[in-house]
C-alpha cells in the first residue's frame, strides 16, 4: 500500500481517538491546536454551544512583529503565552487540551508548556 495513505489513516485515527476522548470527559472548554509549516494557531473551544471563546496565531498582529518565522519553537511558545493570557482575561482558567493528531513534541509540546506556565490549567 502507499505509504502516504498508511500515514494518514494513522493520523486519522489518532485524531479521532484524541478529540473524542477530550470531547466525552470533559466538561471543560477546549484548547485545539492547529500547526503548518510557516504557522501556528491554538483556540479555545465551547463544544457545547460550539463557539470558538479565545483564539491566538502567529499570523495575529500582536505576535508577527515580535518573530521572524511562525513555525518555530519559539513562536508555538509564544502563541501559548497570548492564548493563556486571553483565556484568563475572558476567565477561563482549565481547558482539556486536544492535541489534534499532532505528536506531543516540539511546537505542540512548547505552545502547551507556555500556556501552563501562563496561568492555564490542562
Amino acid at each position: 500500500m502507499n505509504q502516504e495513505k498508511t500515514i494518514n489513516r494513522q493520523r486519522r485515527r489518532r485524531r479521532f481517538r484524541v478529540r473524542n476522548r477530550v470531547v466525552r470527559d470533559s466538561t471543560r472548554p477546549r484548547l485545539s491546536v492547529y500547526r503548518s509549516h510557516k504557522n501556528m494557531s491554538a483556540q479555545v473551544i465551547d463544544d457545547e454551544k460550539g463557539v470558538t471563546l479565545v483564539s491566538a496565531s502567529t499570523a495575529d498582529a500582536a505576535i508577527s512583529k515580535q518573530l521572524k518565522y511562525g513555525g518555530n519553537v519559539e513562536a508555538a511558545a509564544a502563541v501559548g503565552k497570548l492564548l493563556a493570557q486571553r483565556a484568563l482575561d475572558a476567565g477561563i482558567k482549565q481547558v482539556a487540551f486536544d492535541r489534534r493528531d499532532y505528536r506531543y513534541h516540539g511546537r505542540v509540546a512548547a505552545l502547551a508548556d507556555a500556556a501552563r506556565e501562563s496561568g492555564l490549567e490542562f
